[in-house]
């Protein structure tokens, strides 16, 4: 995409019938670090990378909490995903006060896309350069919505977003059907190990990888970086082991040689 006569302001349409302002902020959001989140009958999970400008910099935070049922995770500009945050909390806080409960995800996810809606149809504002992965639980259970720059939202079991999504989606849509059945420890594991795929340089540790879950008998909790750490060792050590299934064949050599059998044909007998 580039500059042209029609991205002056979110009002104007192309002859195409595209809002290119709309489209540069779905553009952010492509570019923003990678985040992940997965759901089961009991637990949501949300997985995020955080990015740094420099080695010198810390990791920026990509995970929020709202309330103690209702957590995001945010690609794009963190800016814009701070501000949101704080306008869920808002809700969330006057919801209960005026009803003296929680308020529910799905309520709370269509007052957010009413919101970055509005922003695409006012001339003196922009769309927010963010989308947001909504992970809570409310008396039908936990659930996982994508809210996207252009006032869309969906529902999903599991869903990525950000740089390199696609691959971290490759793996959700090859494990997905075992997630209602998986436990809180698998589901996280199984969250660390798609972001992972998406990771496009560096390695995946306790500092640049933010994990949070939310659950029956658990409030939103962002876990701690040296447990995070553990998990993501222990994966490492299990990615090294080799197959447990895959037996020695009889008579075959070593993968070492000696060097001066390199290279030479064998003798005919």
């Amino acid at each position: 995409m580039f500059r042209n006569q029609y991205d002056t302001d979110v009002t104007t349409w192309s002859p195409a019938g595209r809002l290119f302002q709309v489209e540069y902020a779905m553009e952010a959001v492509k570019q923003g670090s990678a985040a992940v989140g997965l759901v089961s009958k009991t637990h949501a999970v949300l997985v995020s990378v955080g990015k740094t400008n420099s080695e010198f910099s810390s990791y920026q935070k990509k995970i929020f909490k709202v309330d103690d049922h209702i957590g995001v995770a945010i690609a794009g500009l963190t800016a814009d995903g701070r501000v949101l945050s704080l306008h869920m909390r808002s809700e969330c806080i006057h919801y209960k006060f005026l009803y003296e409960s929680p308020l529910p995800v799905g309520r709370l996810v269509v007052q957010l896309a009413d919101k970055a809606q509005v922003c695409t149809q006012r001339s003196w504002t922009r769309p927010y350069g963010v989308g947001l992965l909504v992970a809570g639980l409310d008396e039908t259970g936990p659930h996982l919505y994508m809210n996207c720059p252009s006032g869309n939202y969906f529902e999903y079991q599991a869903f990525a977003i950000g740089a390199r999504s696609q691959a971290a989606k490759t793996y959700l849509e090859r494990k997905f059907e075992t997630f209602p059945e998986c436990s809180r420890d698998e589901l996280i594991r199984h969250g660390i190990i798609s972001v992972r795929e998406a990771l496009s340089e560096g390695k995946l540790n306790g500092s640049n990888c933010n994990v949070a879950v939310v659950g029956i008998g658990e409030a939103f909790n962002i876990l701690d970086p040296k447990m995070v750490q553990q998990i993501v060792d222990s994966l490492d050590d299990n990615k090294d082991e080799p197959p447990a299934d895959v037996a020695p064949v009889e008579g075959e050599q070593g993968a070492v040689q000696d060097d001066t059998d390199q290279g030479i044909a064998p003798m005919e007998t």
